[in-house]
C-alpha cells in the first residue's frame, strides 16, 4: 500500500530512487537499503566498501542528470513473497525488509529503466519530472538506527519543483552553515572539544562558561520567586537506588556504570537524571497534605552514555547540566501546578527569543512494546487521560508521539529544530503517578488516610549546553546585551585617554554592568573596531580628547552603528535599562 505523500514529498522520493540508480551504475557493488523523503529533502543509505567523497557525490549528481534526461517511465508492480525474494537475491537488506512484511501484505516494486527497487511508493511517472535537485553530503548511519548494526553511508540530497526554489534553499543552507553553533561557537571561543577527553564532553571556554553562568543564575532566581526550593544531590549512587526507580532495568544501557559487583561488592552509576535523588528530600520526614505542593529544583549535572554517532557539538553530549525539578502534589493540585510549570517554560522561551521556534509533542507509551515501561495498562490510561485533559484545557496545540513517553509516564515535550532542521527536545514536563509508590512516598490527606502524591518532572530551560547551542544559532553569535559574555569594549584612542576609560568602566560597574573590557593596545583604532565587531560585542566606546572634555563617550552599537557622542551617564542609563528588561 502506497504511503500518503504530497507532491513535493513524492518528487523527493523519486529523486532518492534516481540517486540509487546512479549509485548502482557507478558503484555496482553497492547494496541498497532505504531511501525516504524527509522534511527538507531525501536520503538513501548504502552499504559500500568506502564512504563517498565530495567528488563521488558530484559524479553521482551528474549521473542523476543523465537519468533525468533519459525520461525513464517509473512503473509499479507487485510480486508474491518467493518471487520478490528471488528478484532481490543480491540485495540482502531488501530481503530483510521483505521478510519483515506481514503475511498477505502486497510486496510492491518500482522500475525505471534497468533499475528496480522494493518500495511502497508513490513516485512521479517519469524521471524527467525531477529537474531541480542537489546532493548535499554523505555521512554514516547505522542500519535501522541501531548502533549494534553495520554502519552504512547515508547520502543526503534535496529536490524542489523549480530551480528558483532550489537556489533559495541552497542559499538558506549556506546561511545555516554560517550560524552552525559547532563552527561559530569555536570561532567565538565559546567552547572546544579535545580528543584526549572524549566525544560528547565539551570544554566551555571562559566566554561560554560566562553565558551558562548568567542563564543559571537567572533561572535559579526565577524559580525561587515561584516557590521552588533548591537542592544539591550527589552525582552518583549505588545500583540499589536505580533498581527502586526502574532505571536499572529500563535505562541501564544509557548509564555510566562504575565498579564490578562481584569484585567490589557494590556497583555505582553516574546519575542520568535527578528524580530518585530529590525524592529523598520528600522522604526525609513524614509529610501531610499541608506540605504540598512541594517544589524542588536543582541545577543538575547529568551523565548519559549516548552512542558515539549521535554526538553533535553542544546539542547532544554525554555530560550536561539541566534545570531540573520535581514537584509533589495532590490530585486536586495537579492541573494548576502543571499550568505553572508550563508558564515558567513559556516565560523563559519568550525571554530568550525561542518561543516562536518551538512545537509541542504529547509523548505517550506504546502499548505494543510493554517491556519498555513500568506500570499497568490502567495506570497508563489514567495518567495519559489526566494529561490529555490538562493539555486540552490549556488549549495547547500538540502532536502525539507514540512510544516517546518516559518509561514511568507520559510527557509534554517542547521540541525545537537547529539551523539544519534536526529536531530535538529542549524542555519536558512529565506526569508520573508510578514512582511515588515505588519509593514509598506518602502523605497524610485531610481524611487521615495515607496517599501517594502525583509527581511532575520538569525542566524550565532544559539542558544549558543545548540551549547555548540554539542561542548561538538563533543570534549568529550576536547575543543580546544581557547575555553577551562581553557587553562593552572601551577603546581609548591614545595613552592619555586610558585613565578616563577606567573611570567609565567603574561607572558602568557601579551600575551593575560588569562584563567590560578595555583595549589599550598600541593598535590603530580601525583595527580594534573591526576586531570588536568580529567578536560581536554589543557596544564599542571610543574615547578621545573631546569625550574627556565633555564628560561624554562616543558610542558604536553592533545593532545601530555609529550612535555619536552622548553624556556618559546617559549611556549608562541606556545600557542598564537594556539589560534589566532583557531586550533583544
Amino acid at each position: 500500500m502506497a504511503v500518503e505523500m504530497n507532491e513535493l514529498q513524492t518528487l523527493r522520493h523519486s529523486a532518492s530512487h534516481i540517486l540509487a540508480q546512479a549509485v548502482k551504475r557507478l558503484f555496482p557493488e553497492a547494496k541498497l537499503t532505504i531511501g525516504p523523503p524527509i522534511d527538507n529533502g531525501f536520503y538513501y543509505d548504502f552499504d559500500i566498501e568506502k564512504p563517498f567523497s565530495r567528488e563521488d557525490l558530484d559524479n553521482l549528481e551528474a549521473e542523476m542528470k543523465k537519468i533525468v534526461k533519459e525520461n525513464l517511465k517509473i512503473e509499479r508492480f507487485e510480486l508474491p513473497r518467493d518471487e520478490a525474494l528471488e528478484l532481490m537475491k543480491d540485495e540482502p537488506y531488501k530481503q530483510e525488509l521483505i521478510n519483515d512484511l506481514p503475511e498477505g501484505e502486497p510486496i510492491s516494486f518500482y522500475k525505471q529503466g534497468e533499475f528496480t527497487d522494493l518500495c511502497a511508493g508513490p513516485h512521479v511517472r517519469y524521471t524527467s519530472k525531477v529537474k531541480a535537485f542537489k546532493l548535499l553530503s554523505a555521512t554514516g548511519a547505522y542500519w535501522r538506527g541501531d548502533e549494534h548494526n553495520k554502519m552504512l553511508t547515508r547520502v543526503y540530497g534535496t529536490a524542489f519543483q523549480t530551480k528558483d526554489e532550489l537556489a533559495a534553499h541552497l542559499e538558506q543552507l549556506e546561511e545555516a552553515k554560517k550560524r552552525d553553533h559547532n563552527k561559530l561557537g569555536r570561532e567565538l571561543e565559546l567552547f572546544t572539544t579535545v580528543d584526549a577527553i572524549g566525544q560528547g564532553l565539551p570544554i566551555l571556554l571562559p566566554k561560554g562558561a560566562r553565558i551558562i553562568q548568567i542563564l543559571q543564575r537567572w533561572i535559579e532566581d526565577e524559580e525561587q520567586k515561584r516557590g521552588w526550593q533548591l537542592t544539591k544531590t550527589p552525582y552518583m549512587a549505588k545500583s540499589d537506588l536505580y533498581k527502586i526507580s526502574g532505571h536499572w532495568d529500563h535505562y541501564r544501557d544509557g548509564m555510566f556504570v562504575l565498579g564490578d559487583e562481584e569484585k567490589d561488592g557494590e556497583v555505582f552509576a553516574l546519575r542520568p537524571m535527578t528524580c530518585p535523588f530529590q525524592y529523598q528530600v520528600f522522604l526525609n520526614r513524614g509529610r501531610s497534605y499541608r506540605d504540598l505542593p512541594m517544589r524542588l529544583n536543582e541545577t543538575s549535572t547529568l551523565f548519559r552514555n549516548e552512542a558515539s554517532g549521535e554526538m553533535h557539538g553542544l546539542i547532544r553530549v554525554r555530560q550536561f547540566t539541566i534545570s531540573e525539578g520535581h514537584l509533589m502534589c495532590t490530585p486536586e493540585q495537579l492541573e494548576d501546578e502543571f499550568r505553572s510549570c508550563l508558564e515558567l517554560t513559556t516565560y523563559t522561551l519568550k525571554t530568550l527569543g525561542l518561543y516562536e521556534d518551538v512545537s509541542y509533542r504529547f509523548s505517550q507509551w506504546d502499548p505494543d512494546d510493554r517491556d519498555k515501561y513500568i506500570g499497568t495498562v490502567e495506570q497508563w490510561d489514567e495518567a495519559q487521560g489526566v494529561m490529555k485533559t490538562i493539555l486540552d484545557d490549556l488549549g495547547l496545540e500538540y502532536k502525539i508521539g507514540i512510544g516517546e513517553a518516559a518509561f514511568y509516564g507520559p510527557k509534554l515535550d517542547i521540541q525545537i529544530k537547529n539551523v539544519h532542521g534536526k529536531e530535538d527536545t529542549l524542555i519536558t514536563i512529565q506526569i508520573d503517578q508510578m514512582l511515588a509508590e515505588k519509593f514509598g512516598m506518602e502523605y497524610v490527606d485531610r481524611d487521615g488516610k495515607k496517599k501517594n502524591p502525583y509527581i511532575i518532572h520538569r525542566t524550565s530551560i532544559g539542558c544549558y549546553e543545548r540551549t547555548l547551542a540554539l542561542l548561538i544559532e538563533k543570534y549568529a553569535g550576536a547575543f543580546p546585551t544581557w547575555l553577551a559574555p562581553v557587553q562593552v569594549r572601551l577603546l581609548p584612542i591614545a595613552d592619555r585617554h586610558v585613565d578616563y576609560a577606567y573611570e567609565i568602566k567603574k561607572k558602568l560597574e557601579a551600575a551593575g554592568i560588569n562584563r567590560i573590557e578595555i583595549d589599550d593596545r598600541s593598535e590603530k583604532l580601525g583595527f580594534k573596531l573591526r576586531e570588536a565587531q568580529l567578536e560581536k560585542i554589543p557596544y564599542m566606546i571610543v574615547i578621545g580628547d573631546k569625550d574627556i572634555e565633555a564628560g561624554a563617550v562616543s558610542v558604536r552599537s553592533r545593532k545601530n552603528g555609529d550612535m555619536g557622542s552622548m553624556p556618559a551617564d546617559e549611556f549608562v542609563k541606556k545600557i542598564v535599562e537594556e539589560v534589566e528588561t532583557k531586550a533583544r
